[in-house]
């Protein structure tokens, strides 16, 4: 009798804290979102815009589908472009569970906003069509976000020499498909032949500028960081010796760090 009477409150006892720490759990999983507020860009175009703040041009416009957005304080003076993060809307009469994941193309906030998110994107945190046109409606909506790691399965890191360059004197270039969760806080720019590197600077956004470029094959490399942990990434191929204005070069990397 005392026997049961032991496993009946033992058995009380494991169901009470399974109970207890249930709460916490859940506790855990939302606290990995921030609330803030959303918009998203007037314009009729359904994508992002071609002249984001970020210096990617056309292709911050087109990036992960269009899926885009402006940031106000995580834009971080341009580290933080090229960053994904999943935003969905709190209203339950409207907004799906899953939101939509954005990439950081531009800079800008309205109506105390975190986000300005393209036309689709803002539209693909609703639950139907018609949800998504009362969310238009509104116009700017209570949010919750967190960071993500992005992901382009089928695209390596590429860097797209900027406009502006003048071979051989002067060398700008943006970098496209920021993989993982980590930012870019430093790049590289490194001889092949004798492996001698000098920092770049960020001129703006995702923006790598330098005077009096080396010669020869040049190896860009990468740090990313999140604050505690960073580690340098070397691209298995090379920018041509020859580079030119407008041109892309793959990096032959993928990351997901």
């Amino acid at each position: 009798m005392a026997s049961s009477l032991c496993s009946l409150l033992s058995l009380f006892a494991t169901l009470l804290l399974v109970q207890t720490l249930r709460p916490a759990e859940a506790q855990t999983s939302s606290d990995s979102f921030v609330h803030s507020r959303a918009a998203y860009y007037p314009n009729s175009d359904q994508q992002g815009t071609d002249s984001g703040a970020c210096g990617f041009g056309s292709f911050g416009a087109t990036i992960n589908g269009g899926d885009v957005s402006a940031a106000s304080d995580l834009y971080r003076n341009g580290v933080g472009c090229g960053a994904c993060y999943q935003v969905r809307c709190t209203n339950a009469a409207y907004c799906s569970d899953k939101g939509v994941t954005v990439v950081i193309t531009d800079q800008g906030s309205s109506d105390r906003t975190d986000f300005i998110l393209s036309k689709r994107a803002f539209g693909r945190m609703a639950q139907t069509t018609d949800a998504a046109a009362s969310l238009f409606n509104l116009g700017a909506v209570d949010i919750e976000y967190r960071r993500v790691s992005c992901s382009y399965p089928s695209k390596n890191i590429t860097f797209k020499i900027d406009e502006n360059s003048n071979y051989p004197h002067y060398l700008a270039f943006v970098i496209w498909y920021q993989q993982g969760n980590k930012d870019i806080t430093a790049v590289q720019l490194c001889e092949t032949q004798n492996m001698g590197c000098k920092l770049l600077d960020r001129s703006h956004g995702a923006v790598w500028t330098t005077t009096s470029p080396p010669s020869g094959p040049l190896s860009i490399r990468m740090l990313f960081s999140d604050g505690e942990d960073e580690s340098w990434v070397v691209p298995v191929n090379n920018i041509s010796q020859d580079w030119k204005a407008g041109e892309t070069y793959d990096s032959g990397v993928q990351v997901n760090i």
